[in-house]
């Protein structure tokens, strides 16, 4: 399968498969979700693993939701990981709150935020 671009995902439709639900730990860091995280079935990203999402607007864990890709955090210093960001009624998030919201795990990266143009 080949790779996507994230960028390409951007104002789009998406279904996410959550496989770390708010609230659980991380099985390798131990920190814990404060959101759903999860990934876009089907897809292969730079790392070689699906592309990743965080699911913003459901405040329950979820096992799988659908959603608009509103933004997108690339990290500088590791390119090949780049995490959407889904929201779940369409809303829009500023980038303050998307940096607050993913902050639990995005602190330990240099990234930007990207929107569509």
């Amino acid at each position: 399968m080949d790779k996507v671009n994230a960028k390409d995902y951007l104002e789009k439709e998406v279904e996410i498969k959550i496989d770390r639900p708010l609230g659980t730990r991380h099985p390798k860091h131990g920190f814990m979700y404060m959101i759903n995280y999860g990934f876009i079935p089907n897809t292969v990203s730079g790392d070689g693993e699906e592309l990743d999402a965080y699911l913003l607007g459901e405040y329950e864990p979820v096992e799988e939701s659908k959603g608009k890709v509103i933004a997108i955090i690339h990290r500088t210093n590791d390119d090949d990981d780049d995490k959407l960001i889904v929201s779940k009624e369409g809303k829009d998030y500023s980038d303050d709150a998307i940096r607050a919201l993913t902050e639990f795990q995005e602190k330990y990266f240099d990234s930007v935020i990207i929107r569509w143009i």
